[in-house]
């Protein structure tokens, strides 16, 4: 049974904000549009978040959604330039990230969306974790390929990613079989899976609708992830 949805998706101006953004990516335009991007972007996000609050604690209750535009689960359209040579002040997309209770930034693991006039894609898993969560994982997939296998063949997990994705290692890590079934997962750096759609399902009301559902198909991997670095799902 479907719960009743108050968030209607996101306003024409949300994506209008960003193409505009895009070509006049500068500080002075940026001051000048704030209160725009106060209430086309940072508002509706904060709706969507507050909608998806109890939607995500059906899927698990140990990940957070915090609707606040700052400190929350939205990430700040500021960008870190000190060491880029892309020196744009600021992302042209939104995003946010529904964060594991236990973790403490971006590299816990977590439920993810971003949004652009170009893209909307969704889904979750962990993304660059230190060293010692990376070997927990890997030594989960290494110990563990009859589970790892069956999260793969999960029936709505391949519906909605199709396989799990990261950056990987040319070689295998050390200590680790090359022979191993599952190599090329092990060589991960990163582990989630995305769903792709048009960008036109985020102006939807059915938005909430389809992200707690690909949530949930979502489980199998954020179950192994979680139970691997030994924090609870």
């Amino acid at each position: 049974m479907r719960m009743a949805n108050k968030f209607k998706g996101f306003p024409k101006d949300f994506f209008a904000f960003f193409r505009e953004l895009a070509a006049n990516n500068e500080r002075t335009w940026f001051e000048a549009n704030k209160p725009r991007f106060r209430d086309s972007v940072q508002a509706p996000m904060s709706d969507f978040i507050t909608a998806m609050a109890p939607r995500l604690a059906k899927v698990s209750k140990h990940f957070t959604a915090d609707p606040r535009p700052n400190g929350g689960s939205m990430f700040r359209i500021y960008r870190d330039v000190r060491f880029a040579k892309d020196k744009r002040p600021y992302k042209e997309h939104a995003a946010c990230h529904f964060r594991h209770a236990l973790g403490k930034d971006a590299h816990a693991p977590g439920f993810y969306m971003h949004f652009s006039p170009s893209e909307v894609f969704f889904g979750g898993g962990l993304w660059m974790p230190p060293p010692d969560a990376l070997t927990k994982i890997r030594e989960g997939i290494a110990a563990k390929p009859a589970g790892w296998k069956q999260l793969l063949a999960n029936k709505s997990f391949a519906k909605y990613f199709g396989g799990v994705r990261g950056e990987a290692l040319v070689r295998p890590p050390r200590g680790f079989a090359p022979e191993h079934p599952f190599i090329e997962d092990i060589k991960r750096k990163s582990f989630y899976a995305m769903r792709e759609e048009s960008p036109k399902l985020a102006t939807s009301p059915e938005l909430v609708d389809e992200v707690s559902v690909t949530f949930a198909a979502l489980s199998p991997l954020m179950k192994f992830l979680c139970g691997a670095i030994g924090v609870p799902y």
